[in-house]
């Protein structure tokens, strides 16, 4: 049996943050599981904005012309069973790594859709106020569901709580293992 290959995008620029606290608690189901993971943390990543050139439209190799790290996540993105977004919310949404990110998705969309079409979706929010209106969070969260809609993913799970200080997630058990949790029903 194949290991399901699941790739992490973890949007915060903490490398402690409490986002990518439960990234690696979804990963650490993910591989008891059975799955292969690999974590990518954005911030430290190089990954311009997306320049609207639309040379990824055209014909030939439908290839995005901008040189950076998004390079190196194009072949894992395609070839990954499942994808997990981890990302704070700043300023009543995800972070600017994980948007920047996602906008250079559009090299994805084909004509026959996207390369992400059929993909298991996990999503990670994690924010400062008490709840996810007031925070914000709803505001990602319908964006995500938006985005995943379009492309045709299923969002398999998303776990979404308030923890402000870097790793104050710690203190919340049950969320911890709702990651978990998650990361061994995308290991399949």
């Amino acid at each position: 049996m194949n290991s399901r290959r699941i790739i992490i995008l973890k949007g915060s620029p903490r490398k402690k943050g409490n986002s990518s606290i439960l990234a690696d608690r979804l990963a650490a189901g993910a591989k008891e599981a059975g799955a292969t993971v690999e974590s990518f943390d954005l911030h430290k990543m190089n990954i311009g904005a997306c320049d609207a050139c639309d040379i990824c439209k055209g014909d030939g190799d439908r290839q995005c012309i901008i040189d950076d790290d998004m390079q190196i996540l194009y072949p894992k993105l395609r070839a990954a069973d499942a994808i997990v977004i981890a990302s704070p919310i700043y300023w009543f949404t995800m972070s600017a790594q994980t948007k920047l990110c996602i906008d250079r998705w559009y090299v994805l969309e084909g004509p026959q859709g996207s390369a992400l079409k059929g993909k298991d979706i996990g999503i990670l929010l994690t924010y400062g106020d008490t709840d996810p209106y007031s925070s914000g969070g709803i505001n990602a969260i319908r964006t995500f569901q938006d985005i995943f809609r379009y492309i045709k993913a299923e969002i398999v799970g998303i776990i979404y709580g308030s923890a402000l200080g870097e790793g104050d997630i710690l203190n919340q058990p049950e969320l911890l293992e709702q990651a978990y949790q998650l990361g061994a029903k995308l290991a399949g």
